[in-house]
């Protein structure tokens, strides 16, 4: 089992409050994705379920039983820091097995549960060596395995990729999700970085201020973001947001409105239009909202354009195909975003429709 229940979790230091009342059910053997900005409590709250950081208010419950009070070695959960913390005059076997040691498991029993996680790691072949002899996704592996050897039924990861470049990123998100397909174990997993929330999580928990904004599945949470904050966290690049024009607007910017407010139910409501990058159609010529190109960002499958409309002061961004050869900077174009993807926001930046 491994099932989490927070229960109007608070965290307060002296009278700034940090946790502000989160209410999250976690279930067996899920891959939950706390994300958000720097600052917003994500961390905090990890560090709270692991017993690193004392509960302020509210309850924490570990497969129903109530451990504020527990010591964070008795919870039955296991935490893999952004650091790695290993200590660099030990091997990594030792290393891996130092918090058995510590338990008094004896020997033969802890390199038995070293060498299965090594083994789940692929990693037999680094047992002998020392931190400083090691990758940065090795010793990554390592910190993991510190964890599996405890049998954890909860697995908690602090950013753990976040010192890694770009490649080893990948390779590793593909690992941690070869090794929960294999484990089964529930995993909560905290990152600023919305592409490991969206292909890691079974669901994402989108926090900020010491909120969680949102709970959901990770596409549902892109399509249906209950608000501005949502919507413009996830998605790259972000999603393009606009401001209801005044009576004094430009022409383009009124009718690039009236395009992305058609057919909507309350359209007098609405304070704000959203559209992503992939949904605002790019025309070379022909009808549309005339938008000049400020830059074109060629990626290989797709190009990003970066569009300037008359009198709207923010860029706009559009994804389209990697033939985008006809679409030169200062170029004039033609946006047509697509019927039916635009999502409206009121005064409150929640989402009517």
């Amino acid at each position: 089992m491994g099932q989490l229940h927070l229960q109007r979790l608070h965290k307060r230091y002296g009278a700034q409050e940090v946790i502000a009342g989160v209410d999250l059910e976690v279930h067996d053997g899920e891959f939950l994705v706390l994300v958000g900005p720097s600052g917003c409590g994500k961390s905090t709250l990890l560090r709270m379920i692991a017993g690193l950081e004392d509960i302020s208010d509210g309850d924490l419950l570990i497969d129903g039983r109530r451990v504020n009070e527990v010591h964070p070695a008795e919870r039955g959960a296991a935490m893999v820091f952004q650091s790695y913390a290993l200590y660099p005059h030990m091997t990594v076997a030792e290393n891996m097995g130092f918090a058995l040691r510590m338990a008094g498991v004896d020997r033969a029993q802890r390199e038995q549960q070293v060498r299965h996680a090594a083994e789940i790691l692929k990693i037999t072949d680094l047992l002998h060596r020392y931190p400083k002899q090691l990758s940065g996704g090795q010793r990554q592996r390592v910190a993991i395995g510190r964890a599996i050897v405890r049998q954890p039924t909860v697995f908690l990861f602090d950013e753990p990729l976040s010192n890694l470049d770009a490649a080893l990123r990948t390779d590793m998100r593909i690992e941690l999700a070869r090794l929960h397909q294999q484990l089964g174990t529930t995993m909560v997993y905290v990152t600023h970085d919305q592409v490991e929330a969206m292909t890691l999580g079974d669901r994402i928990a989108v926090m900020n201020r010491g909120r969680i904004e949102q709970l959901g599945r990770p596409m549902d949470l892109y399509n249906q973001p209950h608000n501005i904050f949502v919507a413009g966290f996830l998605g790259t690049p972000k999603i393009n947001l606009l401001r209801r024009p005044t009576p004094e607007a430009s022409t383009a910017h009124q009718h690039l409105w009236g395009m992305l407010t058609q057919g909507a139910a309350h359209p007098s409501r609405a304070v704000t239009a959203g559209i992503r990058p992939e949904h605002l159609g790019v025309l070379a010529s022909g009808d549309g909202v005339p938008a000049t190109v400020v830059m074109a960002e060629h990626l290989g499958d797709s190009s990003i354009l970066h569009l300037r409309v008359d009198g709207v002061q923010e860029l706009l961004h559009a994804r389209v195909n990697a033939d985008s050869s006809t679409f030169s900077t200062d170029g004039i174009v033609r946006l047509a975003p697509q019927v039916g993807h635009a999502m409206l926001f009121d005064e409150n930046e929640l989402r009517i429709h």
